[in-house]
């Protein structure tokens, strides 16, 4: 691969400073403000991503999503899969711009100015620190599932050191790690494709072929969005790949292609599983919909009565893993958020440290927060409630801001040149506003928490911003 070569309009050299720094790093890696190595392909953002995301991260929400839909629950991944397309393409086009640390932080900051861009990465912040945290717990629960006599905390926590030490070792070597969990992630997923397909061919559909797109008794294209609300959530993780842009060896090119690919190969990979267990499902949409507590596991008990319990536990040994390396990647994307937030002098400056290429001060103090939160709540009976009722309202109005960023460089702005208004105006404001009904359709709690989160935000903005200096 080729060196990094700054694209129109870029600098991914990384030597663009607003805080007046140039940048520089003693000999041995380390410095008042470090800088990142480039040493990641096209492959290893991928699977970055695909590890934030989880090749099977429908397996937890289908039963949900099922029920909600009226049974056409492999459309509803279709939509939110369209839905979610106007954010990559928004990332896309201010990964060019900036392709530097920090994801939205840095393209808000860009675009809209630098109190908007601190507002942008705070909410992203309430994302990226507790979105590990509920992987962490996942692979917990999976783990105590499996072996009852270690309490899950115990597996949250050597979960949490495991990943954290790999981060620690460089993002390089946990790329070729995350990258061997990924492969197995895949394989699991088509040993469950193949076995599908065979008992299907040998003793036929629980419901009908077309159901899973229609629904099984009714289409109503009112439940289908409100399912979509939810099943956006499942893609929580792709946007991640951006906070890489400094260490891509191909340029801002590669992120914005890694970006996009990652969410189309989510896509169809969520669109093939929830299909076929769809026609594995044994009672019906409305059934679920009627027996809430059905469905956490309708997904697992589809694949227990369609092809056999063996199954059950290989899917749910992968999720165990699977959930920690989405862990890993979510806890390196926090880390680069407060490495780019700090070398611009809007979190404590200690936090800009690097040592050997790596922000070893920002993973620790992403990891600690991660580490308190996750054991915090795999030690509650309802913990993970908690946790995932908060996790998602800071990200989506981090990319409702991301899309405001495109308009204000692109329209506003103009530096670019003259806009176009399909890329620079329609999807952006179509994907705000795609954004902005799944926040109103989101949990109160999640709501007030955001809000909460982001008064907090600006009383830290006001100080910074009186004294840039001060930490």
């Amino acid at each position: 691969m080729t060196a990094g070569v700054p694209e129109s309009g870029g600098d991914d050299g990384g030597t663009d400073r607003s805080d007046g720094t140039d940048g520089s790093v003693r000999a041995d890696g380390t410095g008042d403000v470090g800088e990142l190595r480039r040493t990641l392909g096209f492959r290893d953002l991928v699977v970055y991503g695909l590890l934030f995301i989880a090749p099977m991260a429908p397996v937890g929400v289908y039963g949900t999503l099922d029920a909600k839909s009226h049974g056409a629950v492999a459309l509803v991944y279709v939509v939110a899969t369209v839905a979610m397309a106007f954010t990559a393409v928004s990332y896309a086009q201010m990964v060019r711009v900036a392709p530097r640390a920090g994801s939205v932080f840095t393209y808000a900051s860009k675009g809209l100015g630098q109190g908007p861009g601190f507002i942008a990465g705070w909410m992203a912040m309430l994302d990226y620190l507790l979105i590990p945290a509920v992987a962490y717990l996942f692979s917990g629960i999976a783990m105590e599932a499996l072996v009852p006599a270690v309490d899950r905390w115990i597996w949250t926590l050597l979960a949490v050191v495991v990943t954290t030490a790999l981060n620690l070792w460089g993002v390089r070597p946990a790329a070729r790690v995350g990258f061997a969990v990924l492969v197995m992630e895949i394989v699991v997923l088509l040993v469950f494709v193949v076995s599908a397909i065979v008992v299907l061919a040998q003793h036929g559909a629980q419901r009908g072929w077309l159901s899973p797109i229609t629904g099984d008794v009714s289409f109503s294209l009112t439940a289908v969005f409100a399912a979509v609300s939810v099943a956006v959530l499942s893609y929580l993780g792709f946007d991640a790949i951006a906070s890489f842009a400094e260490e891509v060896t191909g340029g801002s090119r590669q992120v914005a292609r890694a970006v996009l690919f990652c969410l189309v190969l989510a896509g169809l990979l969520f669109f093939v599983q929830t299909y076929l267990v769809a026609l594995l499902e044994p009672v019906s949409s409305a059934e679920l919909a009627a027996a809430p507590e059905k469905q956490g596991t309708a997904f697992y008990d589809a694949v227990d009565a369609g092809v056999g319990t063996w199954l059950h536990d290989l899917i749910a040994v992968s999720k165990a893993i699977g959930a920690a390396f989405a862990a890993l990647a979510a806890q390196a994307a926090a880390g680069r958020l407060l490495f780019a937030m700090a070398r611009d002098r809007r979190l404590p400056r200690g936090l800009a440290r690097t040592n050997a290429g790596v922000p070893r001060v920002a993973l620790l103090s992403a990891a600690v927060v991660t580490l308190i939160a996750a054991v915090w709540a795999a030690r509650r009976p309802n913990g993970l409630d908690h946790l995932v009722s908060v996790v998602d309202i800071g990200a989506l109005t981090a990319f409702v801001l991301l899309h405001a960023s495109v308009v204000g460089w692109f329209v506003v702005r103009r530096m670019a040149g003259p806009p176009d208004w399909l890329r620079h105006v329609v999807v952006p404001v179509v994907g705000a506003a795609i954004l902005i009904a799944v926040m109103v359709e989101a949990a109160t709690s999640a709501q007030v928490v955001g809000v909460v989160w982001l008064g907090v935000g600006l009383v830290v903005l006001a100080v910074r911003w009186e004294r840039p200096g001060a930490l």
